[in-house]
């Protein structure tokens, strides 16, 4: 079977090595990216049904001392194995699915979600009497305060079993890379993962299981294998907590079930890749961890769709990476496409994402309170933007969890400062503005009322300059109707 090292072509990228660790080549990342659309992928494994309830709570029950989620939005998707799949259809990857549902409504809603993915040949045949594993949650403010779960994890009907093999083994043919999702919900139980290796090694594709718990020695013999730390820990009664207890670990369970590699998810600490070359440390900051619910699947989706598409190993691990992180700064499971790798490798290409109209940053501001964000805004005309711009807004990023800039439109400055100005015009000023790294959103004003303006946006903070003509007791009355105040940040000495 073609080991993991061989997956990539040599001459596609630059070396290894060179992608590997803190700040991997993003031109070398970013051609891997544009690659994925060409993968095809069979993911065989656990489907859920995930659903949830969007609302907010304002009261206390009378019933009991719980809260009341007032449902505002529901919401269904595919989950564990469907995620996956959903994910790979994202990257514009085709994919064969095989998996097992119940006889409910769930299973008809599942089978009907995962129809209408772009790009996918599902095969989800059903078992009479079985559960679909189904997940509610209940969000409130953009945190989950309840789960709630319905399955039957027992393994399949032998009979149904048998059909599902020789399905999926007729679809290795058509595809490059096959992935276990393995959610210990029957689908996998048994000797179904072993035998399912054994024709991908017979057919020559390479194989990732993507283990949640459960005895590792089921996939023996893969050539990836994805896995929590904790999971690991368990796997191998290791510690592994921290890079050098993860590296051991990772290269004991390599031993002990004779895997190409092992790739240990590690949350908000990236991933670590451990094969025969040693190990690495792939690390990939997320703006913020929010929800950890389906970064797995992304990830693991990005590996396959990687290898599938040529990727060396290193790049296809560092892309994966990447993706997790991506998606746990999101709420809810989700899905990352190519223009959100590019952004996040090109930081030019992702300050463009930030220019929004006044009415797109006033609602991604309600958003941002309902988290509990503190939220800020600077105005000014930033013509052209110099160094004392960049120590204002970094002062202003201190002071607030999340950064609007206003940027004055050029007739707005032409009348301050005559015909001759702007020096650049708005759209350009707000693009320099908008690379800046505390900067999270840029407007430019439609209209010469910030009072109006500042009513859209309700900021809790106005940062100004020390002669900001916005600094007045007006603006510090109108702020104060929503608990907003003024900080007066430092102006930096320039040169004339």
């Amino acid at each position: 079977m073609t080991g993991p090292a061989a997956c990539g072509d040599p001459a596609a990228g630059v070396p290894p090595a060179e992608l590997l660790h803190d700040g991997p080549p993003a031109d070398a990342l970013a051609a891997a990216v544009r690659r994925l659309s060409r993968a095809s992928v069979l993911v065989v494994g656990d489907a859920m049904l995930d659903q949830y309830m969007f609302g907010q709570v304002e009261r206390v029950s009378p019933e009991a001392p719980v809260a009341v989620l007032a449902v505002e939005r529901e919401l269904a998707m595919p989950g564990g194995a469907g995620n996956v799949v959903r994910n790979l259809g994202a990257l514009g990857a085709a994919v064969a699915f095989v998996s097992v549902v119940g006889d409910d409504q769930a299973g008809s809603d599942l089978t009907g979600l995962i129809g209408g993915q772009p790009g996918v040949e599902p095969w989800l045949l059903v078992q009479g009497g079985r559960t679909t594993t189904t997940k509610i949650r209940m969000i409130a403010q953009g945190q989950q305060l309840l789960r709630v779960d319905r399955e039957n994890a027992a393994p399949l009907h032998p009979k149904l079993a048998e059909r599902m093999l020789r399905i999926a083994c007729d679809a290795m043919a058509a595809t490059s890379v096959t992935i276990l999702s393995d959610y210990r919900k029957g689908v996998l139980a048994g000797d179904t993962a072993a035998r399912l290796i054994a024709a991908a090694r017979q057919a020559g594709r390479p194989v990732i299981a993507d283990m949640h718990g459960g005895d590792l020695a089921a996939v023996s013999g893969a050539d990836v294998v994805l896995l929590a730390r904790r999971d690991l820990a368990a796997a191998t009664g290791l510690p592994a907590d921290g890079d050098a207890a993860v590296a051991t670990a990772a290269a004991a369970l390599r031993q002990m079930h004779g895997l190409g590699a092992v790739l240990v998810g590690r949350g908000a600490d990236g991933m670590s890749l451990v094969d025969a070359d040693g190990a690495r440390h792939l690390r990939a900051e997320a703006p913020e961890v929010f929800d950890v619910a389906g970064a797995g699947d992304t990830a693991v989706a990005t590996l396959g769709a990687a290898l599938a598409s040529g990727a060396a190993l290193p790049v296809a691990a560092r892309l994966a990476t990447l993706a997790g992180a991506i998606a746990l700064g999101r709420v809810g499971t989700s899905v990352v496409r190519e223009r959100d790798f590019l952004d996040a490798l090109s930081p030019e290409r992702g300050a463009l994402r930030k220019l929004v109209s006044t009415e797109t940053a006033a609602e991604l501001l309600e958003r941002w309170r309902r988290r509990g964000w503190r939220t800020g805004v600077a105005q000014g005309r930033f013509d052209p933007p110099r160094p004392g711009h960049a120590h204002l807004l970094a002062q202003a990023r201190t002071a607030c969890d999340r950064l609007v800039v206003v940027v004055a439109p050029d007739a707005a400055v032409r009348r301050a400062k005559g015909p001759d100005r702007p020096t650049l015009p708005q759209h350009e000023r707000a693009a320099r503005l908008a690379a800046l790294p505390g900067v999270d959103l840029v407007v430019v004003a439609e209209e010469d009322d910030p009072a109006a303006l500042l009513q859209a946006l309700r900021p809790d903070v106005l940062v100004t300059g020390a002669d900001a003509a916005g600094d007045d007791p007006a603006t510090a009355a109108l702020l104060g109707h929503w608990g907003g105040r003024i900080m007066q940040a430092e102006r930096l000495a320039e040169p004339a």
